[in-house]
């Protein structure tokens, strides 16, 4: 199984999955520990909320494990065969540990400021791609 983890900084699971472009990849074959075999850094223009189509490098993931993340980014992901996984770990591997083992913690709520902040203007919502 390939699992992908947002991940901006390489250190820890972050969300708005959809303007996510950095991506830790684990490979996983319960029982043995899951192993990093790859980091994605993207574009600007592979992030899902700007990308428009076509092939994509998170097509070849099983699953997407991210901090946050809108419903039209899941829904953009399972058309592609992907699913996705909010949680409220912050270490990625114990991130996927947690999925494997059917432990995942539940996200921390999600809290918007001000949409602006966000470059968003009429309403759109951050976490809506």
């Amino acid at each position: 199984m390939r699992i992908a983890v947002t991940s901006q900084n390489f250190k820890s699971v972050t969300g708005h999955a959809g303007k996510s472009r950095r991506f830790i990849v684990f490979n996983a074959a319960p029982p043995a520990d899951p192993v990093e075999v790859a980091r994605l850094d993207l574009p600007l223009e592979m992030a899902m909320h700007e990308f428009t189509g076509g092939a994509h490098p998170l097509d070849e993931m099983d699953l997407i494990i991210t901090a946050s993340a809108g419903q039209g980014f899941v829904a953009k992901m399972a058309q592609r065969g992907v699913q996705v996984i909010a949680c409220g770990e912050s270490d990625p591997h114990q991130a996927v540990l947690d999925y494997l083992d059917g432990m995942v913690k539940p996200p921390a709520p999600h809290v918007h400021a001000a949409q602006e902040q966000h470059g968003h203007g009429g309403g759109s919502g951050c976490c809506e791609n």
